[in-house]
């Protein structure tokens, strides 16, 4: 938002402290729905509420920055109670849409660095997905206690429950993240396990292939409805190395690219120089255990609108 005035035309002093807030509602609203086209909205959204109230109003609210959270953390609530009859809508597998790395991928134009989103633990992919599996009373007491550092207190407001409710809302939650994610590899290790899969990949080797997966591997694609994607998960090692052959066979002239996929190593594969997808990995022990490609061009416009710095 550029506004630069409040309702009643005369310059806000208070402008620069409400819009400082805008980063950090990317990041919670993100986190919670998985898409950031629906975190700025969200964002958006809660300043319309903000600039809705009078200047009086305004100034009757202690913490305007708590206020905002507030307000977004409801909003996220009240999506995610509707998240699943709109993931029923959706056409085929539905991943969560994936970030690129700003110190990797040039900024497209128009982007705006308070729409950036932190990288962090709480942002890979299998975190994220993890995330999808709870109640949205569960999911929201868990990422503003635990991923925020919310009291319990200002969470319950949020939620609209009692604060030792909220407290067995995240320890569920927690215990979900603990139970779905082993220790996770060293980065290191994960960009050696993802580069010998690329180059088995570009290989087409099935063997190798099959040596970087773990025999119960799962691959998801999520294509949308918009392009052609594996309609349903396809289950075991050996049955996604012959996939992923498969369609290499079939589509000639794909680039495959190491990059940074929400915080981690990953894929990107183009054509012409066109981002085709995105593929997030979920490794341990040495092994893939699980992939998910995201081919959706509308969960690829950070990507398309960028270009990868070398």
């Amino acid at each position: 938002m550029t506004t630069e005035a409040g309702p009643d035309g005369r310059l806000d002093p208070s402008l620069d402290a409400i819009m400082s807030e805008r980063r950090q509602l990317i990041n919670l609203a993100y986190r919670l729905l998985g898409s950031l086209a629906d975190a700025e909205d969200v964002v958006q959204e809660t300043y319309a509420r903000w600039y809705s109230m009078s200047r009086s109003q305004q100034q009757d609210i202690a913490t305007p920055g708590a206020w905002l959270t507030k307000v977004a953390g409801r909003i996220c609530l009240d999506l995610l109670g509707s998240a699943r009859v709109r993931r029923e809508r959706y056409v085929g597998e539905w991943v969560p849409e994936p970030l690129p790395d700003r110190g990797e991928w040039s900024a497209g134009p128009g982007t705006d660095p308070a729409d950036r989103v932190t990288l962090d633990e709480s942002i890979n992919m299998a975190f994220l997905v993890v995330l999808e599996s709870m109640t949205p009373a569960e999911c929201v007491a868990f990422i503003l206690h635990d991923v925020f550092r919310y009291p319990f207190a200002e969470v319950a407001e949020i939620v609209g429950r009692s604060p030792a409710s909220c407290r067995q809302l995240a320890t569920s939650a927690r215990r979900r993240i603990d139970a779905a994610q082993p220790a996770a590899a060293p980065t290191a290790e994960q960009a050696r396990v993802v580069r010998g899969f690329k180059q088995a990949w570009e290989a087409r080797d099935i063997n190798a292939l099959i040596g970087f997966l773990d025999p119960a591997a799962t691959a998801i694609a999520d294509g949308g409805g918009q392009v052609n994607a594996a309609p349903r998960p396809i289950e075991g090692g050996e049955q996604i190395a012959r996939y992923l052959v498969d369609v290499s066979g079939r589509v000639r002239g794909v680039t495959i690219l190491e990059c940074t996929v929400n915080g981690q190593p990953g894929l990107v594969t183009q054509m012409n120089g066109t981002v085709t997808a995105v593929v997030a990995f979920d490794i341990s022990d040495n092994r893939i255990r699980r992939v998910w490609a995201v081919r959706n061009p509308d969960k690829l416009s950070q990507w398309t609108a960028a270009q990868l710095i070398r």
